[in-house]
């Protein structure tokens, strides 16, 4: 949690902003994240495109976002916008680090039973998607959020909002190259090997910092998966089913039964608190008046 930038935003619809999630973790990402309140006291996230982003294609993704009920995504609360303002929408409030922010609190990359458990999850997270005919197509380190509860995976289209099929897209802000499969960077329409590749670097990430190591920099466990998923040749890739163990209840069509929630995952003690002390910070939050904004 951070303060508002000059340029930020005061007000997202009917939300007052409180401050952003993670300024850092925007570098790789199609849009910013601020933790704002109602006029009823409700705690949410919102989502904005960057400035440099197409606001109307992000909006597209973010009320295709609406429309789905996949475990592990951010759920889409609301959508607004409109001719005057940038479109925007909300998921409900959960303390949550992206990814980056999570190895800044813990001084590094996260420990090995962390990341073998935050990529089961991940990757059950894509079998359920993929089996419904959804391809995420914004999987980087700045779209994993942590929680308490599990990973939720944000920036939801990010490669489709980025630009048209058809179009390259390398070098294009808000996607983060380490994580955009070749058939997707040249402009190749995103399909669901183009998310195993991108786990492939998140995890890589998770456990060195970067999303393109050397294979000798990787843990014992992490060589084959990772290798495989950032194969060049997208026939090569394993599916997201054949990851990591029991990624089985994920691997059918979504049911009734089915909840919304992801499972937990062990995350170290530096992250918890971290964690905890924003939560702090948000239930003490006052609604900003930077001093430059205040009307004279």
């Amino acid at each position: 949690m951070e303060a508002l930038h000059r340029d930020d935003p005061l007000r997202v619809g009917a939300y007052s902003v409180l401050a952003r999630l993670d300024a850092e973790a925007e570098l790789g990402s199609p849009e910013r994240l601020f933790i704002v309140r109602g006029g009823d006291g409700d705690t949410l996230i919102a989502r904005l495109p960057r400035p440099d982003t197409d606001p109307t294609r992000w909006a597209i993704e973010a009320e295709g976002a609406r429309r789905l009920s996949v475990p592990g995504f951010l759920g889409v609360r609301e959508v607004g916008g409109g001719p005057a303002e940038l479109p925007w929408c909300t998921a409900p409030y959960v303390p949550a680090l992206p990814l980056p922010a999570a190895l800044r609190a813990h001084g590094g990359p996260l420990p090995g039973p962390v990341v073998q458990a935050l990529g089961a999850a991940l990757a059950r997270t894509l079998a359920t998607a993929h089996a419904q005919g959804v391809t995420h197509a914004g999987l980087s380190p700045a779209a994993v959020l942590l929680t308490a509860d599990g990973p939720r995976l944000s920036c939801f289209g990010a490669v489709r909002a980025a630009a048209p099929d058809g179009e390259h897209r390398s070098g294009l802000p808000g996607l983060d190259s380490g994580s955009l499969a070749p058939e997707q960077a040249a402009g190749g329409r995103p399909r669901p090997p183009g998310d195993v590749y991108a786990l492939g670097a998140v995890l890589a990430y998770a456990a060195t910092g970067h999303t393109v190591p050397e294979r000798d920099e990787l843990p014992g466990f992490l060589r084959e998966p990772v290798t495989a998923c950032l194969s060049r040749d997208s026939a090569r890739r394993p599916r997201a089913q054949q990851l990591f163990p029991h990624p089985e209840p994920a691997a059918h069509a979504a049911t009734v039964l089915d909840t919304a929630t992801p499972s937990p995952i062990p995350l170290p003690a530096s992250v918890v608190v971290a964690l905890a002390h924003q939560s702090a910070q948000v239930l003490a939050a006052e609604l900003p008046v930077p001093a430059h904004r205040i009307d004279r």
